[in-house]
């Protein structure tokens, strides 16, 4: 496959914005596919599952290839639907972390235990780090769940303990209403999200940590509208500091034993390979960048 390297729009200067692949370390097929990406530029960041064996297994091969072709590294903060690293007592059961659906009626019930959530966030840093060599450059969560009220605050003050003037950038999942309105594709799933992850990002900038203006990529999972739809419409609108996930990969045996996002990663990874993909940026006028090369956020 030949891929499509966005040059530029006539005379104008394109926009940078993070296009960032969550699940890294999931599975082989998912992490292979999240490297190829990355090594053509259609990737400017990825977030690791380090509680799974894939992350050990790939991680001196993508800190090979980001030296190469740099991107964003970060910690994929998971609390839900795989192995605990930690005892997590309170939160896991028999070392299984919970579904979503139990996590999020805890959360807001505020009934999620705090200690066994610091201490699943500090095992999995170090995991990070253990391979990485170095801190994470920003924080995200499977499924959102970093966000939650009861989480984020952890979340927050271990950043700010752990790496003091320089915390690495935190993942936010919501924007202004208006913005989401004018996508449509994906709003229900983004009133949801955003509702449940309200006030986490200007609690991480009184923190000090940064954090995007726009969070784009949701959508239901389904063949119809075509993905490519999907994230045309997530090129459009307002933001200084964009930020499109995604969850492009390959399904293989190891994928289909620990999630139940299978398909839809295929046609994400067959679009993000296509030359369609590289005309879509082009004509959005944007190219996938580090976080740091986006707009500075405001000092507040």
């Amino acid at each position: 496959m030949r891929f499509l390297f966005v040059s530029g729009t006539r005379g104008s200067i394109l926009k940078p914005i993070v296009i960032c692949a969550d699940d890294y370390g999931l599975s082989d097929g998912v992490s292979t596919a999240i490297e190829e990406l990355i090594e053509h530029g259609r990737l400017s960041a990825t977030g690791a599952m380090t509680g799974l064996p894939g992350w050990k297994r790939r991680a001196a091969g993508l800190k090979a290839l980001v030296a190469r072709h740099p991107a964003d590294i970060g910690l994929h903060f998971t609390l839900t639907g795989q192995r605990a690293l930690s005892p997590a007592r309170g939160l896991a059961q028999d070392g299984r972390l919970p579904e979503i659906g139990h996590l999020v009626l805890r959360a807001v019930a505020g009934a999620l235990p705090q200690q066994a959530l610091r201490d699943e966030l500090r095992a999995q840093l170090d995991a990070f780090e253990d391979e990485w060599g170095a801190p994470p450059d920003f924080i995200d969560g499977h499924q959102h769940a970093h966000a939650l009220p009861g989480v984020r605050g952890i979340l927050i003050a271990e950043l700010v303990a752990r790496y003091g003037a320089r915390p690495p950038w935190l993942r936010n999942c919501t924007e202004p209403l208006a913005w989401a309105h004018r996508r449509r594709l994906g709003l229900r799933k983004a009133l949801i999200v955003g509702t449940l992850a309200s006030g986490s990002a200007p609690r991480a900038a009184k923190a000090g940590i940064a954090s995007n203006d726009s969070f784009r990529g949701l959508y239901g999972f389904t063949d119809t509208p075509p993905y490519r739809e999907v994230f045309r419409a997530s090129l459009a609108g307002p933001g200084e500091r964009v930020l499109v996930h995604c969850h492009p990969g390959r399904v293989d045996d190891e994928l289909r034993r620990l999630d139940p996002l299978l398909e839809p990663r295929e046609r994400e990874l067959a679009y993000f390979r296509s030359e369609a993909c590289g005309e879509d940026l082009e004509r959005a006028g944007v190219r996938p960048a580090r976080f740091h090369e986006t707009a500075p956020a405001p000092i507040r």
